[in-house]
């Protein structure tokens, strides 16, 4: 991935992400992973990835103490509801979706980041087929947009609160809740192999300090 900085100096504004939740390995196990590619892609928004621990209360010093201008949740490992097996991992999001909300700070979900905070608003949520490893064009405030799919649910209709700024076909691709610095994407903005200058442009209007 080749990028360049959008501000003199790189990138300056943390920001906190929640990690995939590995099965535990041989030895019994279990460690949070995070793609490479976010740092990269963060670095051309302007941003440094402050990697979250998986205990809410560390999670909120860690985003305190470094002074995280917001949270990314990131995708991997479906919701348990979904069948997923990272208990854990829903119960940190769900506390970050609702400190976001009380504090009124940013927070993106991208792929199961977006799930969870439909699903937190009350969304009903589908397994659908054909969107895992795939390519599709949006519709929408993104109309014109190809972008990547990893993912085999997916939500058809937004809660009452949120407005739906990307469809693909039926399945609402993209959201955010007015009045605030909420947003969500079924994309993975990470893994192009050129940043999108329309995903930069969406993270800097989240997580810049004079938004």
């Amino acid at each position: 991935m080749r990028f360049t900085y959008p501000r003199p100096g790189g990138p300056t504004t943390p920001v906190g992400l929640t990690q995939r939740l590995l099965p535990p390995d041989s030895h019994g196990e279990r460690r949070l992973a995070l793609d490479v590619r976010w740092n990269v892609f963060l670095a051309a928004c302007g941003l440094l990835a402050v990697p979250l621990p998986l205990e809410p209360e560390l999670a909120d010093a860690t985003l305190e103490r470094s002074g995280c201008a917001g949270v990314i949740l990131t995708g991997g490992n479906d919701p348990a509801a979904l069948g997923g097996d990272a208990v854990e991992r829903d119960v940190l999001e769900e506390h970050l979706i609702r400190r976001a909300a009380a504090r009124s700070t940013p927070l993106l979900g991208v792929c199961r980041g977006m799930l969870m905070i439909l699903r937190v608003h009350g969304a009903e949520l589908s397994r659908v087929e054909g969107h895992v490893a795939t390519r599709h064009r949006l519709t929408g405030d993104h109309a014109g947009r190809v972008v990547n799919s990893y993912h085999s649910w997916a939500c058809r209709e937004a809660p009452p609160a949120f407005e739906v700024t990307a469809r693909s076909g039926p399945l609402v691709e993209a959201v955010r809740l007015p009045g605030t610095r909420i947003a969500a994407m079924m994309w993975h903005p990470e893994r192009a192999d050129t940043p999108d200058p329309a995903d930069i442009t969406l993270l800097d209007d989240m997580f810049r300090e004079d938004s």
